[in-house]
């Protein structure tokens, strides 16, 4: 009998192979590597536009921006702004070989899982500036951007795998072939 190239045995078609642990690690660290640079460029957003909107007062001025007594709404904006940007990296590329039949829930579910890393951003920034009463760019830095931001990434990512980035993988599709 000739040798086919069939799937098919005699009990139906034969499953997929399974991926090595090996490989399985392997792909875990390149879309964690993919989702670091987006965070990276998400973080340079978010810092970059939350200094301008609270700390820039025109010009090469710093000091009082316009923002300045609002820390909490300029935060919100600068992380509304580094969301849209990250949104397209991990959709384009760290979670790319997984293929959405429902972009709807996907985008809805991106959304509410920020609200959520937004609030824990703002708990860092809020407990430093009304709690602890610290005020000045490095202590809104370290507590809203460095630790908030920390804090958000390990929930977002745990999240955006779990929930939101689920759809099905392309056929032979791993995060290493993108």
């Amino acid at each position: 009998m000739p040798i086919s190239e069939s799937t098919e045995h005699a009990e139906g078609p034969m499953p997929p192979a399974r991926e090595s642990v090996v490989d399985k690690v392997r792909v875990a660290l390149r879309q964690g590597a993919a989702f670091l640079v987006v965070g990276a460029i998400g973080f340079l957003v978010d810092a970059g536009a939350y200094n301008l909107l609270v700390f820039w007062s025109g010009g090469l001025d710093w000091g009082e921006g316009v923002l300045f007594h609002a820390p909490l709404l300029a935060k919100v904006i600068a992380i509304v702004v580094a969301t849209v940007v990250t949104y397209f990296g991990n959709k384009w590329w760290t979670f790319a070989h997984k293929k959405s039949d429902n972009p709807g829930r996907e985008y809805l579910l991106y959304a509410v899982f920020n609200v959520i890393a937004i609030g824990l951003q703002l708990g860092c920034l809020g407990f430093s500036r009304y709690i602890l009463d610290l005020s000045t760019p490095l202590s809104d830095n370290i507590s809203g951007t460095l630790i908030g931001q920390i804090v958000a990434v390990v929930f977002r990512y745990w999240a955006y795998d779990k929930f939101v980035f689920v759809g099905a993988r392309e056929p032979g599709g791993t995060a290493d072939e993108r």
